[in-house]
């Protein structure tokens, strides 16, 4: 079970640019450390720090107030490459709970559910017009009991698959939702089981 996800009122960040992949988010060779938590510090580490370790200045979630965002505005494709599920660690280790683009790679996209990050898929000209929205400050407010976007003066909705909302707002992991829609049928199946194959559960 991971945390349930209803309303999020946060500041965001924008880094709007395309492909950012999944090596961008969390690079290779931290794919030995097997400990989820921490690996914060490792996000989007060739981009945040130089060669001596030190946070790059011109890196928008080095910078303040951005670095302290729950919410990234990006480009399309965000979380392409490679199927790791550590680049959503990373993410959520950073405090990201949501990001905002026009696309996501499908696996990435799957993982962000699984972790208790809401993946908002919206047009080109929306993800731009938060994107100068955040520039400016503007805190935004995501909804996901109503999926809406707001900063400012907008509203803007958004849609979701109806499991996978439901999996967020209650912070249930696979199993539980699967427990959620077909309980009843894996228990009258069970109580069938018994009576037919009884050795089966002595």
């Amino acid at each position: 079970m991971s945390k349930a996800f209803r309303t999020l009122s946060a500041l965001a960040a924008p880094l709007v640019e395309d492909n950012i992949d999944t090596d961008i988010i969390f690079p290779a060779r931290f794919l030995l450390l097997m400990d989820r938590d921490g690996l914060g510090k490792h996000g989007f580490h060739d981009r945040r720090y130089d060669s001596g370790g030190r946070e790059r200045p011109e890196f928008p979630l080095n910078r303040i107030p951005y670095n302290t965002a729950q919410i990234l505005v990006t480009g399309s494709n965000f979380g392409c490459g490679s199927s790791r599920e550590q680049a959503v660690w990373a993410l959520a280790g950073m405090g990201i709970s949501c990001v905002i683009a026009p696309s996501f790679g499908e696996i990435f996209h799957g993982n962000c559910f699984r972790n208790g990050v809401l993946p908002v898929t919206l047009s080109r000209d929306d993800v731009l017009e938060l994107a100068e929205l955040a520039r400016h400050g503007i805190p935004f407010e995501v909804d996901l009991e109503q999926s809406l976007v707001r900063a400012g003066n907008h509203i803007i909705p958004f849609t979701i698959d109806p499991r996978r909302r439901l999996a967020l707002l209650n912070g249930w992991d696979d199993t539980e939702l699967i427990l959620n829609a077909d309980g009843d049928a894996i228990t009258a199946f069970e109580a069938r089981q018994k009576i037919r194959q009884p050795w089966l559960h002595d």
